[in-house]
């Protein structure tokens, strides 16, 4: 017996093709999170790639996020970065370029990268940052973690100006 196969690496290739695309794309993402009726976040983006397709599930913000948390006395918070990716599994964002965060108390902290770790409540980078607290106070350096409120904050090294009560 003889057997014969067609050739249909074209076919394979297309495959392969779509399984490398994002399942979806979003632009002009204005997205909000609410929780007993009262809104608890604003996530806006000018596009998200959704990648929850893959083995390892993200989601891809390539042109930045802005993002507002309110808290219960409707203050908020602000992150804003020029580039973002959500890792589904582990909650953990990665934040670059231009990152910024506002807290409601009018602390300040900038950098180049910045993860965050949703379930921990967690930030941390091993990049610079610069840190102004809402005192005055400031704080530049090479690596820190934190909790998410800045009250436990860990820095790595660092230079700047503190105020300290008597």
């Amino acid at each position: 017996m003889l057997f014969a196969c067609e050739g249909n690496l074209k076919n394979v290739k297309q495959l392969e093709k779509d399984f490398l695309e994002p399942q979806s794309k979003i632009y002009n993402l204005n997205l909000f999170y609410t929780d007993s009726g009262a809104v608890k976040a604003n996530l806006r983006s000018p596009e998200m790639l959704d990648f929850t397709n893959r083995a390892f599930p993200y989601r891809e913000f390539p042109q930045g996020i802005e993002l507002d948390f309110f808290e219960k006395d409707s203050s908020k918070s602000i992150v804003l970065s020029d580039y973002a990716i959500q890792y589904l599994e582990t909650g953990l964002i990665d934040l670059r370029k231009n990152v910024k965060i506002i807290t409601s108390d009018s602390t300040i902290l900038k950098g180049s990268q910045l993860y965050w770790d949703q379930e921990q409540e967690w930030l941390f980078t091993d990049y610079n940052y610069d840190l102004q607290l809402p005192n005055g106070a400031r704080n530049q350096g090479e690596g820190f973690d934190s909790d998410q409120n800045f009250t436990n904050f860990n820095s790595r090294s660092n230079i700047g100006i503190q105020y300290m009560q008597d």
